[in-house]
């Protein structure tokens, strides 16, 4: 089977891909990943980074590398830019700041804590601040913490695992989100490459995720908002009472939001045709609802880990399926086709509406 882009892995040759911006890939070693895109993107002060990677010595000796075949340092980093709050987009982020003092930038419901008790600070702006966030819909807890909302183990267990299992080359602290020097908002300008940048405030896949648009060059900067052949995970929890309705809106402010010459991705190859991907991107997941429904008029009832082990593959099984699973059911629940009801054993458990079986 031939590899979809984002698998693909790191090309070791940086890249002009826009004016002013250069890519430098860099490896990953996580599910469906084989490499991540930092984009350096140049000024008169140096460089502002984009997403510099996953944590560990590995990552980061390839970002060193790509840097000196760039005719760059770390030095040259002034600024940090992340698009959203996962290890892969974060990683680099601790060194560059401790090493070179480059200031990181976010948006501002960044969320700074992996779980309880760890020590890191609530959200860098609070949720009421956020005109696109009810902060009823949001619950207290970030994406990582326990208790889930369906039941069954969290992603934060298989954080800590990860930490145990580091070594000290690998820094453990890396894979704790980095404070941000600034929160930015929906709205906002910044000034990348001497251009005035537009910031596009884009939850779904994450509740603080951010795209970039620059209406001279028509150059989105897309974070894993849109990807070239593979779909965003949407994330059930921490992204508000619908992350898909979310998530979708996000899509259509994108692809409205001005002529795009030029689409750069996290993941993948840049892409032309955002309005196409879009649409496709949206197609996916009318067919993953209807797929939804199908499931449970077979299996009447079922839990979310039961539901998402019809959904993916017995490979993907696990919290990111299940939160993907979730946040298609709760979807599907606020829109009067489906029910849910809280069992003994403290799981979730859905049925199609009654409505919907008659």
């Amino acid at each position: 089977m031939t590899p979809k882009q984002e698998q693909e892995p790191a090309e070791e040759e940086p890249r002009e891909v826009s004016p002013g911006i250069v890519r430098l890939q860099l490896p990953v070693d996580m599910p469906g990943l084989g490499h991540v895109n930092a984009y350096a993107i140049g000024d008169g002060r140096g460089v502002t980074l984009v997403d510099p990677g996953v944590p560990g010595d590995r990552s980061w000796k390839a970002l060193l590398a790509r840097l000196a075949d760039a005719g760059l340092s770390p030095a040259d980093v002034h600024t940090i830019l992340i698009t959203h709050s996962h290890p892969d987009h974060f990683g680099g982020a601790h060194r560059l700041a401790e090493e070179v003092g480059a200031a990181i930038v976010t948006h501002g419901a960044w969320r700074t804590r992996l779980w309880p008790g760890d020590g890191r600070a609530a959200p860098c702006h609070h949720l009421a601040e956020l005109p696109d966030i009810d902060p009823a819909d949001v619950a207290p807890s970030n994406p990582w913490e326990d208790p889930l909302p369906w039941g069954g183990e969290s992603m934060a267990s298989g954080w800590r695992r990860r930490l145990a299992e580091a070594g000290p080359a690998d820094r453990p602290q890396d894979w704790v989100p980095p404070e941000p020097d600034r929160g930015v908002a929906d709205g906002d300008s910044l000034l990348l490459a001497d251009r005035e940048w537009i910031c596009l405030y884009t939850p779904g896949h994450t509740l603080d995720h951010l795209c970039l648009y620059d209406p001279e060059t028509g150059t989105l900067l897309s974070g894993d908002h849109v990807l070239p052949t593979i779909t965003p995970h949407i994330a059930g929890i921490g992204s508000g009472r619908d992350p898909l309705s979310s998530y979708v809106a996000s899509l259509d402010r994108v692809a409205g939001v001005g002529p795009v010459r030029v689409v750069l991705p996290a993941h993948g190859q840049p892409f032309a045709d955002l309005a196409g991907r879009v649409a496709a991107i949206k197609r996916h997941h009318e067919e993953r609802l209807d797929r939804v429904v199908r499931i449970l008029e077979g299996l009447n009832r079922a839990t979310v880990a039961e539901l998402s082990h019809h959904l993916f593959r017995p490979d993907l099984w696990g919290p990111m399926a299940e939160s993907e699973a979730y946040a298609h059911l709760e979807h599907l629940r606020l829109a009067g086709g489906v029910e849910r009801r809280r069992r003994d054993d403290g799981l979730l458990e859905y049925s199609l509406a009654t409505a919907e079986r008659t």
